[in-house]
């Protein structure tokens, strides 16, 4: 029969396992570092790995295949125990636990404790369906406001899920992969932090974008950072 599945381009794979994980039906294996679809009968076609791939290398095609037998998928998956993590070490999703008070050394060296509780952080590597996005307050940042505002882990990381990016040397637009987070998550609230620069701008639209296709109501802000490391707008 001639249906909707999804293709895996292997030249842009770069063997994260993201795709792997999100899979409930098992349909797609890493095989020699790379993600391939091992069972077409076990793909739905609805498409839940696409905003997981970081890559952007699975899309969907239209062409012959067998039907999707979602009785064998279940069963397979059900048998099935997950094997250990074996893709890109980078993208790997984890939680970041803090200790409540700084080390002794850390004090002595007046240390400023690391704000990040996730990771990975860059929006492109994030998985959409990361645990620590349950209930969080997010916080979307172009990456050179981190290095302009000196209080910046303590001020604007500290207790949200942190997301960076920049508009303008990244690839392709935030829009897409930010709504995937808002629609499959229970986010709080969303602070968006940019520089005044102009090429910023493009964070604050594929934010907003995000909000508004997501069809939630999420109470939401933009601080501005200026070059200069003061705060120019809030």
């Amino acid at each position: 029969m001639k249906r909707k599945i999804i293709r895996i381009d292997e030249e842009k794979c770069n063997g994260c396992g993201l795709c792997v994980n999100v899979c409930q039906e098992g349909a797609i294996a890493l095989i020699d570092g790379k993600a391939k679809l091992v069972r077409e009968d076990y793909c739905d076609g609805l498409g839940n790995c696409l905003p997981a791939c970081p890559m952007e290398a699975i899309s969907f095609e239209e062409r012959e295949a067998p039907a999707f037998n979602e009785h064998a998928a279940l069963r397979a998956n059900a048998e099935h125990v997950p094997a250990p993590f074996s893709g890109c070490p980078g993208s790997r999703a984890r939680s970041i636990q803090k200790a409540e008070t700084p080390r002794p050394a850390q004090q002595a060296a007046g240390e400023v404790p690391s704000g990040l509780g996730q990771w990975p952080c860059q929006i492109k590597l994030v998985p959409v369906n990361a645990p620590y996005f349950r209930n969080a307050n997010l916080l979307i940042a172009a990456d050179c406001t981190a290095y302009a505002f000196g209080n910046f882990h303590n001020r604007f990381m500290r207790n949200r899920i942190t997301l960076i990016g920049c508009p303008k040397l990244d690839e392709g637009d935030y829009a897409e992969k930010l709504t995937a987070i808002l629609s499959a998550n229970e986010i709080k609230s969303v602070t968006i932090v940019r520089m005044e620069v102009p090429c910023c701008g493009g964070i604050v639209r594929a934010a907003t974008e995000a909000l508004r296709a997501s069809g939630k109501m999420i109470p939401w802000r933009v601080v501005t950072i200026g070059v200069d490391g003061g705060i120019v707008g809030e």
